[in-house]
């Protein structure tokens, strides 16, 4: 015990937390690169747009559930291997969805590619929190929030270009290079801690139960969630069952996780206070970032009409003030405590969704990226503190599991909030055009005035007054259209918002810590 308390690792931590962190964040960035790139895949494939959204689909279900066994896995091979073994098949699967010629292959390897991808974060997050001592865990901590809440935000704009100017194969091709790199770059600077080897000579058998009941809970919440808005929701058969087996892998698979003697994965973990609360927080920032990183340039692409590269551009600005604000808000650790930073981070992310409702039909690019950037600005005060704290009272033993449960939150709670998002942003623009529309009726004085000066414009533009007559109405259905998609997003920017502020709470139950060497509690 002596030995692994006292173990030093051999290369520069920070040099091992650079090529972890790589490879973590390419495989976030394929978690939303594909988004922008969907309407070209199903071109490209004779396939629909709904079918083509299964790439999606495939992706964050397997990804989802091998985040929770992660720990178990790194255990049973070491982190070291598992992590070569994930990069190395990532890479591959990477490669074989960039050549794929049909549906059928692409879901297969995009599968695969969230099969293997799913264990790079949580390991990453295992290995640097082996190669750091507790004091300097919120600085590698800040490397890694640069890289996993920029991937997302980079996914599009990098996604965008690459199929605007070449084609949607190098979305995936692209990751080769990385991935070599990242391989070899582990093979020479990595190792794993005596703590990990001791583990490996006495790792239990491998718990299938326990993983059936976890790719049941997550899978099907995943499908449910996903597919809901293309099936109705509750009104589909289909999406019940999803629903009814995802809650029964939950409720069998937490009594079992609980009472085996070797589970694939020990949810004990959650006893600990600091990091329950930190796990929630974390899902509910994963919902708004992954939400609000396709919400904004899904605006700019279909009311703005922006193509694929300049809707993601929109969020560049915000990805740039992330960078710069990350490493201020790891040196406000050491003076302010690290629950009021988090309260104040969900304090600032809310009111930055509030102000990103004062959307108009005419948005001008500064407006949208100023937008995206206030919402990067809150983001940068949450990623660093809660790692922080969630972790900082875990036993090292139990450092696997609680980097696959913590991970598994915000990367599941991201899908889920790709999907509600999108999904809410639809149901509310029906809502709101059924509320509107009544208002276009010849009794309603407005909208005769609205329709007098519409017919006279035509008219001063060529068209006689019969024409103009005929036109008129729907050129005023077709605005009432662009302000029911308008204050839909609104809507949606509110009911995030409003998720931003549960923070505040959540982190003033958190207990004080200590955050670096000698300090005080935090």
């Amino acid at each position: 015990m002596s030995d692994a308390q006292g173990w030093k690792p051999r290369a520069n931590p920070w040099v091992v937390a650079i090529i972890v962190t790589l490879g973590a964040f390419m495989e976030v960035l394929d978690t939303t690169i594909v988004n922008v790139s969907l309407p070209h895949i199903a071109g490209s494939l004779s396939i629909s747009s709904d079918e083509s959204t299964w790439t999606l689909t495939t992706y964050l279900v397997a990804n989802g559930i091998v985040l929770t066994i992660s720990g178990a896995l790194s255990r049973l091979l070491g982190r070291k291997c598992y992590f070569l073994i994930c990069i190395g098949a990532f890479t591959a699967a990477s490669f074989a969805c960039g050549i794929s010629t049909n549906f059928e292959e692409i879901l297969l390897f995009r599968a695969l590619q969230g099969f293997f991808g799913g264990g790079l974060q949580p390991t990453q997050q295992a290995i640097i929190l082996d190669h750091f001592p507790p004091e300097k865990r919120q600085q590698a901590f800040s490397l890694t929030a640069i890289a996993i809440i920029i991937a997302p935000v980079v996914g599009p704009v990098v996604g965008g270009y690459l199929t605007d100017t070449y084609s949607w194969h190098w979305i995936f091709l692209i990751n080769i290079p990385v991935g070599i790199g990242t391989f070899f770059g582990v093979l020479q600077f990595v190792e794993d801690s005596p703590t990990i080897k001791a583990e490996r000579k006495t790792a239990p058998r491998f718990d299938y139960v326990g993983v059936f009941f976890i790719a049941l809970a997550l899978g099907c919440l995943e499908v449910g969630v996903d597919r809901g808005e293309n099936y109705d929701w509750l009104g589909s058969n289909f999406i019940r069952i999803m629903f009814i087996l995802s809650a029964a892998g939950f409720l069998f698979g937490t009594v079992y996780l609980l009472y085996v003697r070797d589970p694939i994965v020990n949810l004990r973990v959650f006893k600990d206070h600091n990091f329950a609360l930190g796990s929630l927080q974390i899902a509910m920032m994963g919902f708004v970032l992954y939400a609000s990183a396709v919400l904004i340039p899904q605006f700019a692409q279909q009311q703005l009409g922006y193509n694929a590269t300049w809707a993601g551009l929109v969020l560049a600005p915000g990805a740039v003030v992330l960078t710069m604000l990350i490493p201020v808000a790891g040196k406000l650790m050491d003076v302010v405590p690290t629950k009021y930073l988090i309260a104040s981070g969900g304090l600032a992310l809310g009111l930055a969704l509030f102000y990103s409702m004062n959307l108009v039909p005419q948005l001008d690019f500064f407006h949208l990226m100023l937008y995206r950037a206030a919402q990067t600005a809150g983001l940068a005060l949450l990623f660093v503190p809660i790692s922080t704290i969630a972790y900082a009272t875990i036993p090292r033993e139990l450092t696997g599991d609680a980097t696959a449960l913590f991970t598994m939150a915000r990367n599941v709670f991201g899908g889920i909030g790709i999907s509600v998002s999108t999904a809410l942003v639809t149901e509310h623009m029906q809502v709101r055009q059924a509320h509107l529309v009544d208002y276009l009726s010849p009794v309603y004085q407005p909208y005769n005035v609205l329709l007098q000066q519409i017919q006279q414009a035509l008219v001063d533009l060529g068209q006689s007054m019969g024409q103009a007559v005929q036109a008129a109405p729907g050129q005023v259905f077709q605005m009432l259209q662009v302000q029911s998609a308008v204050l839909a997003y609104t809507d949606v920017f509110l009911i995030t918002g409003a998720m931003s502020l549960l923070m505040i709470p959540t982190a003033l139950l958190m207990s004080g810590i200590k955050t670096k060497a000698g300090g005080g509690a935090h």
